[in-house]
């Protein structure tokens, strides 16, 4: 397992989707290791490959979120039992340092399956379903930035610009929420 670096906003491979993970084999292994050891590394509640420039769709969530020894899922397809949303504080290791009020659903069923292509369901409700929501999007080309309105946008924007990582080039690559 290493530790590897996380990609920052700006880099194209966090917009881009995720392809399906065909082959269950020891490079996959290796791959959900390293998101392990990096996102522990980072104190982080989440982690996707794209984050770390694998495009495919695995990722993997702090083991304090959930119960029993599941902690990633690959091919994720998530679906939600109900209307209920929730209203939190997000943040993203990929835009460091910043951290905004972000509407999620409240619950969520995640079917994928694991790193040896056994089928898995996850069950989760607020915090962990906030996580898998967001990890999801990250296989979708999404972030966290993209869920706010447009208000909310500008005024991430200004906190951006505080950020010492900051590069103005990355404002030309900010979508405008698809997800209104």
């Amino acid at each position: 397992m290493t530790v590897i670096s996380i990609r920052r906003l700006g880099d194209p491979v966090l917009r881009e989707p995720a392809k399906p993970v065909i082959d269950f084999d020891g490079e996959l292994r290796t791959l959900v290791g390293d998101l392990r050891a990096t996102l522990q590394d980072s104190q982080g509640a989440g982690l996707a490959a794209p984050q770390l420039g694998v495009g495919l769709r695995v990722f993997v969530w702090n083991p304090k979120l959930s119960e029993g020894d599941l902690d990633h899922l690959v091919n994720p397809v998530v679906d939600f039992p109900d209307e209920e949303t929730q209203d939190g504080m997000e943040g993203c290791l990929s835009i460091p340092g910043v951290y905004l009020d972000t509407r999620r659903r409240m619950n969520v069923v995640a079917k994928g399956y694991t790193m040896k292509g056994d089928p898995v369901q996850v069950v989760g409700d607020g915090f962990l379903a906030r996580c898998i929501q967001h990890e999801t999007d990250h296989l979708d080309g999404v972030l966290f930035i993209d869920r706010l309105t447009p208000e909310q946008q500008e005024r991430w924007l200004s906190t951006l610009r505080e950020a010492s990582w900051f590069d103005e080039t990355v404002i030309a690559k900010i979508k405008r929420s698809p997800h209104q």
